[in-house]
């Protein structure tokens, strides 16, 4: 089970929900992002958090193209497997000079195996010389109270940024070296991680979540 500590990104008026989910699992493997949800989840009172990896449950396809549906898709893969209510993100680094991507195919923009290193690269040989370089993350979450939940809950955030022309810091994980947020004068690989979960695209569609959660609940 993921240690259900960190930041609080949501006010405690917004956290008033009822212990909807004694149990949820993650369905995700990716290191950072798991990471990221512990801290973001640790104030919503969910009894046990468990990451799918922990259940034995592979990671499915993503073959569609939007975030929404391999969102969906993942949510549900999840939940079947395990009989137990699923959380998926699906989210990305969507830049305008190139038409959106890497977009849903941000993860594997360099082929496999997944490679932040060589996905970096490869972003910064494309857009070459470009001094168009603005780009946003996105970031979609998909509950599904069971495998067949015909109304799954659905939120989603952007965050706005600029991709540099050579990485900087060490912190975050993807692309977070290369996007560039000017309000903080930094890369997302040098914010600290408490600014981070409380403004990132991730932590935005969370807010969004729990906003949904409470409308559910009453």
């Amino acid at each position: 089970m993921l240690p259900l500590a960190g930041y609080n990104p949501l006010s405690a008026s917004r956290l008033q929900i009822p212990r909807m989910f004694p149990k949820l699992v993650l369905a995700s493997n990716n290191a950072g992002k798991l990471k990221e949800f512990s801290a973001l989840l640790a104030p919503l009172g969910i009894g046990e958090v468990i990451p799918q990896g922990q259940l034995d449950v592979p990671e499915t396809d993503e073959p569609f193209s939007t975030f929404l549906e391999n969102a969906l898709r993942k949510a549900r893969h999840a939940s079947r497997l395990t009989g137990l209510p699923a959380l998926a993100d699906d989210s990305g680094l969507c830049v305008d000079a190139l038409g959106g991507q890497p977009g849903v195919l941000s993860a594997r923009y360099a082929g496999e195996p997944k490679s932040d290193a060589r996905n970096n690269q490869k972003l910064l040989d494309e857009l070459g010389d470009r001094t168009d370089r603005a780009g946003h993350y996105y970031c979609v979450l998909v509950l599904v109270r069971h495998a067949d939940d015909p109304q799954p809950i659905v939120a989603d955030a952007l965050w706005r940024g600029e991709i540099l022309r050579a990485a900087r810091g060490d912190g975050g994980f993807g692309y977070d070296p290369l996007f560039w947020l000017a309000g903080h004068d930094c890369s997302v690989a040098e914010l600290d991680p408490v600014i981070k979960n409380r403004d990132s695209h991730r932590g935005q569609a969370l807010a969004a979540l729990v906003s949904k959660l409470g409308a559910v609940a009453r």
